[in-house]
């Protein structure tokens, strides 16, 4: 059954253009900062990654209106549950896809991304090693956040405005894990998403159970 979800929400993402949205989001950002910054290159590669990551944060927010909003109101999660689906492995395969949807796609757009800002290599690579370790926290987030709003006016709205404040440690740790001897930060990091990661799941699944009652 999970498997099945993860590949009806991918095919939806994939055909509807929604994967596309994150991928022009971040290259609009990296168009658009040298021209505010300026065209000095050691200003761009100094503060080009950390642009980035503030980029990949609000690109994994783009598709959150349609993350639960949708399957609810179609009644999609009652059938699961009343076929014997829990909550939770329900909202595992959400949280699995929403990653798929976004986070790879969002890799692949940091490589142009990162030419346009004139990176050096190995502040692409902390970069790219970075992002795949801190954008499933963010598609938790994101997952969390999406069924605490579900069913109210303005969602879409409130969800942004919930997920920018909890996400500011991985946006710290993640711009700390691109300088050299970043150790620390990236380990930091791997943590953080690794709690939220673990702990969504169970926190999506109690706020659609609280929302049935």
């Amino acid at each position: 059954m999970i498997g099945a979800i993860i590949r009806r929400d991918c095919a939806r993402s994939w055909t509807g253009g929604a994967v596309a949205m994150p991928v022009i989001f971040v290259l609009m950002v990296a168009t658009l900062v040298p021209f505010a910054l300026g065209p000095d290159p050691t200003l761009l590669a100094a503060t080009g990654g950390g642009m980035l990551w503030v980029a990949a944060l609000l690109a994994s927010l783009l598709p959150v209106d349609r993350l639960i909003e949708p399957d609810r109101d179609s009644g999609l999660f009652d059938q699961l549950v009343v076929r014997g689906a829990r909550d939770e492995t329900i909202m595992a395969a959400k949280l699995l896809a929403h990653w798929l949807n976004f986070g790879p796609p969002l890799l692949v757009a940091c490589l142009p991304a990162a030419a346009l800002l004139q990176l050096p290599t190995g502040v692409l690579l902390r970069l790219e090693l970075s992002l795949l370790i801190g954008t499933p926290g963010l598609a938790a987030l994101a997952l969390m956040t999406a069924t605490l709003t579900a069913g109210l006016r303005g969602s879409s709205a409130l969800t942004g405005l919930l997920v920018l404040p909890l996400a500011v440690p991985l946006l710290i740790f993640g711009a700390g894990a691109l300088g050299e001897n970043s150790g620390a930060a990236l380990k930091l990091l791997a943590a953080s998403a690794l709690v939220l990661v673990a702990m969504a799941p169970f926190a999506a699944g109690a706020a659609m159970r609280a929302g049935r009652e």
